[in-house]
């Protein structure tokens, strides 16, 4: 009779775990993750080479600067071209995974070509943003070839899985942080919940993307920590400080490009004209500042700061560079200046303290990344990642911190926030709404 008894137990669990459906997961994710993997990756290596080829040429040809409105006037004619005038960048793709809007194809040929002429014409900007919707438009096309929701074998949220994953691989490609752009690409869309489902499929195609990236020789930037202090009480609070401090910061960015976008709309409704006063402005700019550590993406900034040598009004003149900029209609991303405003706040914080140069930068780096992604976890994967496990306890410290203070302040405007920052209670809202409720109250 036990005997009995253990075997039908045994049948029940063998049911439960359901090995039918999780082996089909396996396979068929494991198919079409590398299909993404390669695909993405082959795009986003090539648009790397493109980048590092553009920022290569304005760096050596220094009139490029001075052929920025032409590059603004091709920009806006290809959003014109694919019927996109007031384009939404990463947000469309945000969009994307709530409300199941289908991202065209268009848009990754467009986003490309308009990133390497923001950055041809030395324009202050990164390249992930554009790397998220190349790999989103990619993802959501291979899926869609692949009939992911449309077969028996197939869910309809299969599709969003397929974006993310194209996310993931285009960001790991450039960056070579496979796992922080799989948690990214999870986490992004809503704060405090995680498509679980897509964490396979997302660290394959990531991994995929990065093999493919380094067999073309890919460029990629990390900023490796050689050396940490040793945990005590007195840097902890320095560290608390400089993560309260750059959450300040990441706030100012993210209201700072918001605004600036919303200043050209309103007194510029032409994106052509539009865009045409931006390049104006950033060459006046350039000009007045007498010099083009502001232009392009600016890693250089970051390992300045890592050896002390930074000035202290380094983040606001690339937060003012980037706004001009980005603001304006030129395309790129938003992460790249995002880590150069870190780095160089953390930086100048070390400078005035007399605290550990590398640590400060990385920290800072970090700390601003959260601060306007809302994206913890990924944030303290990326410092892993990108500056090495040396500092992975004040990583954590300062992602935590700022990720707080930072409050429903963000670069996303699509972002939805399930659960409160600060409360343990679901809000199922965007930023913007949970701001106002929080200024009527």
């Amino acid at each position: 009779m036990l005997d009995e008894k253990v075997n039908i137990d045994i049948n029940e669990f063998l049911k439960t775990l359901n090995f039918k459906t999780n082996i089909i997961y396996f396979i068929k994710w494991g198919i079409f993750s590398v299909i993404i993997g390669v695909v993405v990756g082959f795009a986003g290596a090539s648009f790397g080479h493109a980048i590092s080829f553009a920022t290569d040429f304005w760096q050596s040809h220094r009139y490029t600067l001075y052929l920025l409105p032409i590059f603004g006037l091709i920009i806006s004619a290809l959003y014109h071209f694919i019927h996109a005038d007031n384009p939404r960048g990463t947000n469309w793709v945000i969009d994307s995974i709530s409300s199941g809007e289908t991202i065209p194809l268009k848009m990754a040929p467009t986003i490309y070509l308009s990133s390497f002429l923001t950055h041809l014409g030395a324009g202050s900007a990164g390249r992930e943003g554009a790397a998220l919707q190349i790999g989103g438009s990619l993802g959501n096309f291979i899926g869609r070839k692949l009939k992911l929701g449309q077969t028996s074998f197939s869910d309809k949220a299969d599709i969003n899985i397929a974006i993310m994953c194209g996310m993931a691989s285009c960001f790991s490609a450039l960056f070579g942080t496979p796992i922080s752009a799989s948690i990214f690409s999870m986490e992004i869309f809503s704060v405090g919940v995680m498509y679980h489902a897509a964490l396979i499929p997302c660290l394959l195609s990531s991994y995929i993307a990065v093999y493919v990236a380094k067999l073309m020789n890919t460029p990629v930037e990390k900023f490796i920590i050689q050396r940490a202090p040793d945990w005590n009480f007195r840097l902890v609070g320095f560290m608390i400080l400089l993560a309260a401090l750059t959450a300040i910061v990441a706030i100012l960015f993210s209201v700072a490009m918001h605004e600036s976008a919303n200043i050209y709309k309103r007194f510029f409704k032409n994106p052509y004209i539009r865009i045409v006063v931006a390049a104006v402005l950033f060459i006046i700019l350039t000009i007045l500042s007498g010099s083009r550590d502001y232009n392009g993406g600016g890693f250089w900034l970051i390992e300045r700061s890592m050896s002390g040598n930074v000035r202290y009004e380094a983040f606001l003149m690339k937060i003012l560079f980037t706004a001009v900029a980005m603001g304006g209609g030129f395309k790129g991303g938003e992460i790249v200046p995002t880590f150069v405003i870190g780095a160089t706040f953390g930086g100048a914080f070390a400078k005035f303290f007399g605290l550990p140069y590398e640590l400060c930068t990385a920290c800072g780096m970090i700390a601003c990344f959260v601060g306007v992604t809302n994206c913890p976890i990924a944030s303290i994967f990326m410092g892993l990642e990108f500056c090495g496990s040396l500092g992975i306890n004040y990583y954590a410290i300062v992602v935590g911190v700022s990720f707080v203070l930072s409050g429903y302040y963000g670069l996303y405007s699509s972002q939805k926030f399930a659960y409160s920052k600060t409360e343990a209670r679901y809000v199922g809202s965007d930023a913007v709404s949970i701001r106002k409720k929080r200024q009527n109250s």
